[in-house]
């Protein structure tokens, strides 16, 4: 979508923040789920029973591209490189072992319940990395249908809040310690808010290590938006597509989040500004969520049926097994 004026954009950009200042409410509110998530579910609400006319589909396309892109960026600049450093190498070996099993899981058990290739990718990464943050980095390089990226988000959500629940009981019930329960909850829960969430309701060293080590995976993101690229372009290429060019499929947003992600490292980002970049981060990408609800269609969505939560479960189930036991095997619980 080409940039449009102001002026054509207006409408779906009012409706687009009108709905995610009431989902940012309800995230504050009832935060386990999450303003991103309320983001989602009130856009397809609204579509499916006010059904915005095509006034409103240049401003709600804008939003769920380019805010899209710019919240990413703006991420960037909530993660230290070097804070995460020495947790990050701890816990290298459970997050490799559990992002391949999650991308392993994904393909296998997508291709026997016959999800599409971009909805299976969605949730293995969205499982693998950081849950919606990461289908929201990898949306503009892969470009999937709206109802995609909205049914990936959702069940995504909905094995959060089971993690949430049920991680903290089967900690104790393991006896694990609170770096083996933080490595557990930082390696197999999605969302950073759902690790905090189980973390810190564990204990509070828990929870600290569980954050360090949700941010250490969170930063995989970025080889896996440029693998993808690589794919990308390597199929539009072998397709013969005359206007094939690098610069097109390059994910540049990935580029400006590394940028940002540097001069937070480096210290050369005020620490008086890092609260308002943070909390800009979280209004930008709840506004581009609610544009991808507002553009998603619940039939088709109905359609698609129960077969992406099944590969959703499986991938999880897969991924919270294979943290334990890869900890178990190098003696860390």
């Amino acid at each position: 979508m080409s940039r449009l004026p102001l002026r054509a954009n207006a409408a779906g950009l009012l409706l687009s923040v009108g709905v995610a200042c009431v989902a940012l409410w309800l995230g504050h509110m009832e935060p386990v789920i999450g303003g991103p998530v309320f983001g989602i579910i009130l856009g397809i609400l609204v579509r499916a029973f006010f059904a915005p006319n095509e006034h409103f589909n240049p401003g709600i396309g804008f939003a769920s591209k380019y805010v899209l892109q710019w919240s990413i960026i703006a991420l960037g600049a909530g993660l230290s490189l070097a804070q995460v450093a020495h947790t990050g190498l701890d816990s290298l070996a459970v997050t490799v072992v559990t992002i391949s099993v999650a991308g392993l899981s994904a393909w296998g058990l997508g291709r026997f319940l016959g999800v599409g290739g971009k909805l299976k990718l969605l949730i293995g990464v969205g499982t693998a990395i950081c849950g919606g943050s990461a289908i929201a980095a990898i949306t503009p390089i892969i470009k999937p249908d709206q109802h995609e990226t909205a049914f990936s988000i959702s069940t995504i959500f909905l094995f959060n809040i089971v993690a949430v629940l049920l991680f903290p009981a089967l900690g104790h019930m393991l006896h694990l310690s609170d770096a083996g329960f933080g490595m557990w909850a930082g390696t197999a829960i999605n969302d950073t808010s759902s690790v905090v969430a189980a973390g810190y309701s564990y204990s509070t060293a828990a929870g600290d290590f569980a954050t360090i080590v949700k941010l250490t995976r969170a930063t995989l993101i970025i080889p896996i938006c440029l693998a993808l690229v690589v794919i990308v372009a390597y199929r539009e290429k072998r397709e013969g597509k005359n206007n094939f060019k690098l610069a097109r499929v390059f994910p540049w947003f990935i580029l400006w989040f590394l940028v940002a992600s540097a001069l937070r490292t480096a210290g050369a980002l005020p620490a008086s500004a890092l609260p308002i970049i943070h909390d800009a981060a979280e209004v930008m990408i709840v506004v581009a969520l609610t544009a991808i609800g507002l553009s998603s269609n619940l039939r088709r969505m109905a359609q698609t049926g129960v077969r992406p939560i099944l590969l959703g479960l499986g991938v999880w189930a897969a991924v919270s097994v294979s943290s334990l036991l890869v900890q178990v095997v190098m003696g860390q619980l």
